[in-house]
């Protein structure tokens, strides 16, 4: 995509919707795969950059007691939810391109599906480049193409059709640094000393397609679409997109909820 990046952002009640309904099936298994890939060890000093609700950081800090964690967002609902979860964690409210840490600061610095959406992208990996100690390890993920993401596809294509062209922006954002090449020449710019990418599927369940288009639009940006329409609209249009998703995903054959497959570039590099 050419269009410029935006910011991925919550308010209010959709950040604790978003820990609830989105966090346990689908960012804390990426969370897991990220942290595993890139290893934190006993002593290292950790930061998870665009933490939101803190996924990433909670892994990292169950699989070192002790260890320093600090989660760093712009998003203040999102960080008031990581810290009432997670109240021995540090968690600080700044801006990517100017991080409130020393050079070299941190062993191993995460990014889980927030590159995206960083404004300035090459500023954002220079700084966290900045803040990593020599030889220390950056761990990033971003999701690849919308095609290559079903329900993402067919969600932004209902969106688009029964709302109007570019109602599906903020949904096919998340997927505005697809290209695996564009990844890698990015984070390349940050001149890492070694630098591997992986480009993996999961699989994630619902109930149904409709439940997961109802928690998109509670608990995701998109739930501006629905700003201002009346409780029995709303629901209407959630189940007419649930339908147009569930018609191009289908349901499993085994009858136990409906899923979909997710696929995304996962970077490891060496500073």
């Amino acid at each position: 995509m050419t269009d410029a990046p935006e910011r991925w952002q919550l308010e209010g009640v959709s950040a604790e919707l978003y820990e609830r309904h989105l966090v346990p099936p689908v960012t804390l298994p990426w969370a897991l795969n990220l942290v595993e890939r890139v290893g934190v060890e006993a002593g290292d000093r950790v930061l998870d950059v665009a933490c939101g609700t803190g996924a990433v950081a909670r892994v990292a800090a169950e699989r070192v007691a002790g260890a320093r964690v600090v989660g760093v967002d712009v998003n203040n609902a999102m960080l008031r939810v990581a810290r009432a979860r997670l109240p021995h964690l540090e968690w600080c409210e700044a801006n990517v391109i100017e991080l409130p840490f020393a050079d070299g600061e941190f062993d191993v610095v995460f990014c889980q599906l927030g590159l995206q959406f960083f404004p300035d992208r090459p500023a954002a990996l220079l700084e966290i480049r900045r803040v990593l100690a020599p030889g220390g390890r950056f761990g990033a993920s971003v999701y690849s193409s919308i095609e290559h993401n079903p329900a993402a596809d067919a969600l932004a294509n209902s969106l688009d059709r029964r709302f109007g062209e570019g109602a599906s922006r903020a949904k096919r954002h998340e997927h505005s640094l697809a290209d695996r090449a564009e990844f890698a020449a990015l984070l390349a710019t940050a001149g890492p000393t070694r630098l591997h990418i992986e480009t993996i599927n999961r699989e994630v369940r619902f109930a149904s397609a409709e439940e997961w288009v109802r928690i998109q639009f509670a608990a995701t940006p998109l739930a501006t679409v629905l700003d201002g329409r009346e409780p029995s609209e709303r629901e209407r249009l959630v189940a007419r997109v649930g339908a147009d998703v569930g018609a191009t995903v289908p349901r499993l054959a085994d009858g136990v909820g409906w899923a979909f497959r997710q696929e995304a570039h996962i970077a490891v590099a060496t500073a």
